[in-house]
């Protein structure tokens, strides 16, 4: 098992390391194309941009969904001083972003770096503090301009991508900080048991596939599946928090969200799948949450679903997990597609 662990951590500081804002995931997509073809799979990328690869088995087809688009933003506009009024891609929240490093990525393919904060930072300047709202946020570029004119001679304009910086680490105590964990985590944690099924010739029960989506910030990552799909489980982040029983090292099995509930019976199985394994694991619900299954609903897909995924602390901030909390999910998928 340690070496899928060690696996799923590279392939996290992997992803985490490629900017991939919602609508900007087209190096994700590619690199998750050839770390599955590499895997001996034959993963197909749809229009959209989705990755799809089934991993083995035959009838009632399941799909294990995970999203590897993330927060971020986009140039709304160069202002008069050369800096950049953004917009959000996703829920970001600009508190949780002031002071962070960016990237910058412009339509002819340079990057540059900068740095978000609010319009007035400096505590021996500002007479009171300025509020982290959207509006009072501007990024500067690590670059020698202080007019419009010299931001645009650069290439920057209007529709450009602003990353965050992830600042992905794993602690010897098995910690896991970084941005975007929600979801690069779990996607780690699907390439990690496509390796398992491949390593291990395990028998599956029925046919298995993966989904990665590259919308579900937005709303709509998953809105379309394949035409055969009988169940589909979201692998997501587990919520952790007040009145929540999940922690960091826990696999967390969510009953509803603002969609409404999941399956109840899809819930029961993988309860009572990680109740038999002996995992660490809660049953929760998240009031303020949604996923790529509810957005397949939506779109009018007669499935079953579900929604597990490790306990992340801090959502849309920089966020926490624990190696413990991989290692429960990981082994509740394995026996789930087994069952």
């Amino acid at each position: 098992m340690q070496n899928y662990l060690e696996f799923i951590g590279n392939e996290l500081k992997a992803l985490t390391s490629i900017p991939s804002p919602s609508g900007y995931t087209k190096d994700v997509a590619a690199y998750l194309m050839k770390t599955l073809s590499d895997m001996g799979y034959e993963p197909q990328l749809s229009n959209k941009g989705n990755v799809f690869v089934t991993i083995g088995g035959e009838g009632n087809p399941l799909v294990l969904a995970a999203h590897v688009d993330t927060l971020g933003a986009m140039v709304r506009s160069v202002k008069a001083n050369g800096r950049l009024r953004p917009t959000t891609l996703g829920g970001h929240q600009w508190s949780t972003a002031d002071g962070e490093n960016c990237t910058i990525h412009t339509r002819d393919g340079r990057v540059y770096t900068g740095v978000v904060l609010n319009t007035e930072p400096s505590v021996h300047v500002a007479d009171s503090a300025v509020e982290t709202k959207e509006e009072n946020m501007e990024i500067l570029l690590d670059e020698n301009v202080d007019t419009k004119e010299g931001t645009l001679s650069l290439g920057v304009q209007p529709g450009d991508i602003i990353a965050m910086d992830p600042r992905t680490q794993i602690t010897p105590s098995g910690y896991i900080k970084s941005r975007f964990l929600d979801d690069k985590l779990s996607a780690a944690i699907l390439l990690g048991l496509a390796k398992c099924v491949k390593d291990e010739s395990i028998a599956l029960s029925r046919k298995v596939s993966l989904l990665f989506t590259v919308y579900e910030e937005v709303g709509h990552g998953g809105s379309f599946v394949a035409e055969d799909t009988t169940e589909m489980i979201s692998v997501d982040m587990g919520c952790v928090g007040s009145d929540l029983g999940c922690t960091e090292r826990m696999v967390s099995i969510c009953a509803k969200d603002s969609g409404g509930p999941y399956n109840y019976d899809v819930t029961s199985a993988l309860a009572e799948t990680a109740k038999e394994e002996g995992l660490d694991y809660a049953i929760d619900v998240y009031p303020h949450y949604g996923s790529d299954v509810e957005a397949t609903l939506r779109a009018g897909y007669d499935i079953r679903h579900g929604l597990v995924g490790p306990g992340v602390y801090a959502s849309h901030n920089y966020e926490r997990s624990h190696m413990d909390g991989v290692k429960n999910t990981l082994l509740l998928l394995k026996k789930y597609i087994q069952k």
